[in-house]
């Protein structure tokens, strides 16, 4: 189970390294003002979101479900954890969302709106890690 553990914390920094980075990239993209600069943007987002983050994204939650059926944990703090990854998950979906809206060229946010954005999954990173590690209740 050492070997599970290790490659859900592997899969969540993977998953979590795109979630920091995709919504900076987002940043980077609504200050572009040039077509160039616009479409190196729209390839990076989109290697970034398929090629990194989603993988992580589900391999992360698949490592984290064979651990809990394996070894059953119980307490509120499990079940906080799980609506936290809910959370993620539908964080994730939004940024696949802004990411076909920039590729389309329908951006409807400022770059301003996009760095309070990329603070989002700090929070959660600070809280899933907390609940993991101290288990409370």
């Amino acid at each position: 189970m050492l070997w599970v553990k290790a490659l859900h914390l592997i899969f969540m920094v993977t998953w979590f390294a795109g979630l920091f980075y995709l919504p900076r990239l987002f940043v980077y993209h609504a200050l572009s003002d040039d077509a160039p600069s616009r479409e190196r943007f729209k390839i990076m987002e989109r290697k970034l979101f398929w090629g990194i983050m989603t993988p992580g994204g589900v391999l992360t939650i698949a490592f984290g479900w064979w651990l809990w059926s394996a070894v059953p944990v119980s307490g509120v703090w499990i079940f906080a954890k799980l609506a936290l990854v809910a959370v993620l998950v539908a964080y994730h979906v939004w940024c696949g969302k802004l990411m076909i809206d920039l590729r389309r060229n329908r951006n409807r946010h400022g770059h301003v709106w996009y760095r309070w954005f990329n603070e989002f999954p700090v929070v959660i990173l600070i809280a899933v890690v907390l609940l993991a590690v101290l288990k409370p209740g």
